[in-house]
C-alpha cells in the first residue's frame, strides 16, 4: 500500500505542472496527426516516398513544443508582443529577397535540407500581436478597429506579394474573428467584407448588387457613430466594389485566377485546371458510405490526384475511409473547436480569451476552406488540412498554437507567480 501510494505521489509530482491542461484538446490534435500519416502513407506507400514518417515526426516535435508551452505562462507574451510582431515582419521580407521559389510563388526559406514557411507561422504571431492590442484596448471603437487592421495588414501585403492568396485570406478570418470577439459591432464587421461581396455580385448579378449596396448604406446608418457620412461612404465604397474588383482581379497570377474560376464549372478545362477537381470529386464519391479500405483506392493508389498528401489528403480519406470516416474526421474538428470555446469562455482575462479564439479562427477557417475544395465547393486555394495534411512548418505551427492555448487552460485559476 505504501508504495501504491508513493508511485502515485510520484504521478501527481510529475504531472502538477499541467494539471489544469484540456487533455481532450491535446488527444484530439494527436489523433489527427496519427490519422494524417496513416492517410499519407496510404496515398504513398506504392511511390516509395516517406513523408508519412516525416509528418509523424514533425509531430511529435510539435508535441514536445506544446508541452513546454502549455507549463508556461502565456502572459509573458504581452512582453514580447512586439518583439513578435517584428521578427514575423522580418521573416516575411526574408522570404522575398533570399526565399526559394516553387510552384510560381516564392514562399520558404530553405535551411539545410529543409524549406521553412514563415507565413505559417506569421498567422500566429498575427494572433499574439492582435489579442495583445485588443487585450489593452478593445475593438468597440472605430480607431481601435483601425488599429487592429493597420497592424494586420503589413504581413497580410507581405504574404499576398509572395504571392499566397490562402494564407492572405486565413489573416482576414482571424482579424476578423478576433475583432468580432474583442466586442467590434458585428455591423462593423459586415461593412468590412462588403466590397469583397460588391465585387462578387457586381460581375455576377447586377441587381443584387444595387440590394447589396443599400443594404451596407442601412448598416453604416445604423451602427457607425457618424450616420450620415458614413451611410454615404458605405454606399460609394460599394458601388466602386466592382471597379476594384476588377483591379484587384489584375493583381492575381493566372494560376490563382484558374483556382478562383474553375471550381464553379471544373469540367472547362479538365486537363489542366480544373483536374485536380475532378479527381477529388470522384475519389470521395468512389468511397461510399464505408470507403474502399486502407491501400485499396483506385484514385488514390494510380496518383490520379496531384498534392494528394498535403492539401488534398481529404480526397484520400473519403475514398479509403467512405463517408464515414469523413463525418468522424469532421466530429473531431468540432470537439477541437468546442474546446477552444470553452478555454476561450474560462479563460482569467482578456488576453488568453483572445489567444484561444484566434486559433478557433484559423483552424476553422482552414477546415472549412479544405475540405470545400476538395469536394468542388471552394476555390482551390492551398489552404492545408491542419494536423492531417503534410507540412512540416504547417505541423509545428498548429502545435505551437495548440501549447499557447494549453498555457491559457492551465494558468486559468492560478493568479499568483
Amino acid at each position: 500500500m505504501l508504495h501504491k501510494s508513493l508511485t502515485g505521489f510520484r504521478w501527481r509530482s510529475m504531472l502538477a505542472p499541467w494539471q489544469e491542461v484540456d487533455w481532450l484538446l491535446l488527444f484530439l490534435t494527436v489523433g489527427l496527426t496519427i490519422l494524417g500519416g496513416v492517410m499519407i502513407r496510404s496515398a504513398e506507400l506504392h511511390l516509395g516516398l516517406t513523408d508519412w514518417w516525416w509528418h509523424w515526426l514533425m509531430g511529435a516535435i510539435g508535441l514536445v513544443v506544446a508541452m513546454f508551452i502549455a507549463r508556461s505562462r502565456y502572459e509573458n507574451l504581452l512582453q514580447w508582443h512586439w518583439i513578435i510582431y517584428a521578427i514575423t515582419n522580418l521573416s516575411l521580407i526574408g522570404v522575398m529577397i533570399i526565399g526559394t521559389t516553387a510552384k510560381g510563388a516564392q514562399r520558404w526559406i530553405t535551411v539545410g535540407s529543409f524549406n521553412i514557411q514563415p507565413s505559417e507561422f506569421a498567422k500566429l504571431g498575427v494572433i499574439i500581436t492582435l489579442a495583445a492590442l485588443l487585450h489593452a484596448r478593445p475593438a468597440n471603437t472605430i480607431p481601435a478597429v483601425l488599429r487592429a487592421l493597420a497592424i494586420t495588414g503589413v504581413p497580410w501585403a507581405l504574404v499576398f506579394l509572395q504571392p499566397d492568396l490562402g494564407t492572405s485570406l486565413v489573416f482576414g478570418a482571424i482579424v476578423l474573428g478576433m475583432l468580432y470577439w474583442g466586442n467590434a459591432n458585428p455591423g462593423w464587421l459586415v461593412l468590412l467584407a462588403s466590397p469583397v461581396m460588391s465585387a462578387i455580385l457586381f460581375n455576377v448579378f447586377m441587381p443584387g448588387w444595387f440590394v447589396w449596396t443599400a443594404l451596407m448604406g442601412i448598416i453604416a446608418w445604423r451602427t457607425l457613430p457618424w450616420p450620415m457620412s458614413g451611410a454615404i461612404g458605405a454606399i460609394a465604397v460599394n458601388l466602386i466594389g466592382g471597379e476594384l474588383g476588377k483591379i484587384f482581379w489584375g493583381l492575381l497570377k493566372d494560376y490563382q485566377k484558374d483556382r478562383l474560376i474553375l471550381f464553379l464549372d471544373p469540367d472547362k478545362d479538365p486537363l489542366g485546371g480544373g483536374y485536380h477537381l475532378i479527381q477529388s470529386r470522384i475519389a470521395i464519391g468512389a468511397g461510399e458510405l464505408w470507403g474502399r479500405g486502407l491501400h485499396k483506392g483506385t484514385q488514390t493508389q494510380l496518383n490520379f490526384i496531384p498534392e494528394q498528401h498535403t492539401d488534398f489528403i481529404f480526397s484520400a480519406i473519403g475514398e479509403e475511409l467512405g463517408l464515414v470516416g469523413g463525418f468522424c474526421l469532421l466530429l473531431v474538428f468540432w470537439l477541437v473547436c468546442l474546446r477552444l470555446v470553452i478555454i476561450a469562455q474560462n479563460a482569467k482575462d482578456n488576453f488568453g480569451s483572445l489567444l484561444a479564439i484566434g486559433v478557433l479562427s484559423m483552424i476553422v477557417f482552414q477546415v472549412v476552406v479544405n475540405l470545400g475544395m476538395t469536394m468542388g465547393l471552394a476555390p482551390v486555394t492551398g489552404i492545408p488540412l491542419p494536423w492531417v495534411s503534410y507540412g512540416r512548418s504547417a505541423m509545428l505551427k498548429n502545435f505551437l498554437a495548440i501549447g499557447i492555448v494549453e498555457s491559457v487552460a492551465n494558468y486559468r485559476h492560478r493568479l499568483k507567480f
